[in-house]
């Protein structure tokens, strides 16, 4: 089994020009799938908002409902590196308040360090959680937990003006502390101008290939989730269909007395059978 990847050394890794892996996983399961393969890094989102509780947008998710999902992913991935979402409503009150949830978090769950978005903003914040002892991962461009604001789920960094502001934001968190950031929905070439401009590794999602690793949804990835699939996402298993039709195949030889056969049902001692 691979030695986990500690928060020190994502910084090697970009220093030695490769790439790292990030995936979300929101269960024991998937955990266990995740820490048998190469990838490094597990984010538990709280997109599990969408993909797992049926929300609409990663607004309603709770602190209790994220701590929850990261117990049994910290349970089956003994090897890899977590960060979760800290969700909307607990670090952008005051840091205080974002410190005594990031406390709850790490304490509550054994995840090794939270994900917060915004920029310059919320810097402090970030400073503020750093210097509590709380690693943080930033998160910048597409902020899904405040898209209203931004217009819906759109590309950032579109305008001058947008493209300077982003890269003092990532500039701000790199400052404040933070381990690495996460690039959603920007231009490729202004990821890569960000990427080039930080000492911390870079991680995209619908940033093109310049940054210093990448992470998609898990259910996204794999075929699993079609209510909304961005151009971003690239499909590596087409898992939806496969599942649906296992369902129907059950489904169907309950219904016609297929299923349990001999096969599937145990057997009685010879000096039973006359018995039942």
């Amino acid at each position: 089994m691979a030695k986990k990847l500690t928060l020190p050394q994502c910084k090697e890794v970009k220093k030695q020009g490769k790439r790292l892996r990030m995936i979300t996983a929101y269960d024991y399961p998937f955990a266990r799938l995740v820490d048998e393969s190469d990838i490094e890094i597990i984010l538990v989102g709280d997109s599990l908002g969408m993909v797992v509780l049926g929300y609409d947008s990663t607004v309603p998710v709770t602190l209790e409902e994220m701590i929850h999902h990261c117990r049994p992913v910290v349970r089956g991935a003994k090897n890899t590196l977590i960060v979760a979402d800290m969700p909307f409503g607990t670090y952008n009150v005051s840091p205080e308040d974002a410190i005594r949830n990031g406390n709850r978090m790490l304490k509550e769950s054994g995840i090794e360090a939270v994900k917060i978005e915004g920029g310059t903003h919320i810097a402090p914040t970030v400073r503020a959680l750093v210097d509590a002892g709380i690693p943080v991962m930033g998160h910048i461009g597409l902020t899904p937990q405040t898209a209203a604001q931004l217009g819906g789920f759109k590309v950032q960094g579109k305008t001058e003006e947008a493209a300077e502001q982003m890269l003092k934001d990532a500039l701000a968190l790199e400052a404040a502390g933070a381990f690495s950031v996460v690039i959603e929905c920007v231009p490729a070439g202004l990821a890569r101008t960000i990427t080039d401009s930080l000492s911390i590794p870079t991680i995209g999602i619908g940033a093109g290939p310049f940054c210093d690793g990448q992470v998609l949804v898990i259910q996204d990835l794999l075929g699993m989730y079609d209510r909304f699939i961005p151009k971003f996402v690239k499909q590596y298993a087409q898992t939806g269909p496969v599942i649906r039709s296992a369902l129907n195949e059950y489904a169907r030889e309950v219904a016609d007395g297929v299923f349990p056969d001999r096969e599937h049902s145990f057997g009685m001692d010879d000096e039973m059978k006359g018995l039942y």
